[in-house]
């Protein structure tokens, strides 16, 4: 089924995430006992909600999305291409931003969205950020009454499952059994909370995550059997 495709038809993406705010003490007495509600049964009695803030970017409730990367790739003259681009700065104009790209050149019905593990974390991620931010959804994330083939949505996590549902692999694990290069080779995503609030350093932000995107790709392009990207074939535009 994937051999099918069309590869210009793709948009791959990837986001990054970080808490709401740099610190607990920054919530309201009623977020702070929501916090603690949510996230109980992960703490156990390890942590104090306060000690588990730095990891509330992982959830659209306490959470808010700092960048959005996207690649997709091009047939012309000199061979195939992989052009990459970032959404960033505050999150509502970067949201309306990603909005108008995906009304804009991927809205036909032949437009697939992928990512890995985007069906559990990046596109209801992305989709409940706009509801919170009063961005109405874009067809491509609004998938109330479809039927699971009408989903216009690839996961590369999904796809390695081959049906096994318990199954996880990172992306990291992923790139590394498949000989594709690794897109963890500075920072990884433990450490974005860190390098945004106390770096202020959106540009190493950026950058990672655009590397990840292109890591989809190549992901995708191994699932299929076809020869990975070399470096001269990706562009950031």
């Amino acid at each position: 089924m994937i051999d099918r495709l069309q590869l210009e038809n793709i948009l791959f993406l990837d986001i990054e995430t970080v808490p709401q705010h740099e610190q607990f003490d920054a919530l309201d007495d009623t977020e702070k006992q929501l916090y603690a509600d949510k996230t109980k049964y992960l703490r156990k009695d390890e942590f104090t909600p306060e000690d588990y803030y730095e990891r509330a970017g992982i959830w659209a409730e306490f959470g808010k999305i700092v960048c959005i990367s996207v690649g997709y790739f091009t047939n012309g003259g000199d061979g195939r291409s992989f052009r990459t681009t970032s959404y960033h700065g505050e999150e509502r104009s970067l949201l309306q931003e990603f909005k108008n790209l995906l009304e804009t050149h991927f809205n036909h019905r032949n437009h697939l969205l992928c990512a890995h593990n985007g069906k559990e974390f990046d596109f209801p991620y992305i989709a409940r950020r706009m509801v919170i931010n009063g961005i109405s959804l874009p067809i491509k994330l609004n998938l109330f009454g479809k039927k699971p083939w009408e989903i216009p949505h690839i996961d590369t996590l999904d796809l390695w499952k081959f049906g096994d549902y318990k199954h996880y692999t990172s992306l990291k694990l992923m790139t590394k059994i498949l000989g594709i290069p690794s897109p963890k080779d500075d920072i990884d995503g433990s450490q974005v909370r860190k390098v945004f609030y106390e770096d202020k350093d959106i540009d190493r932000i950026i950058i990672y995550c655009e590397k990840d995107t292109v890591a989809v790709a190549q992901i995708l392009l191994r699932l299929r059997n076809e020869p990975i990207l070399e470096e001269h074939e990706i562009l950031s535009v």
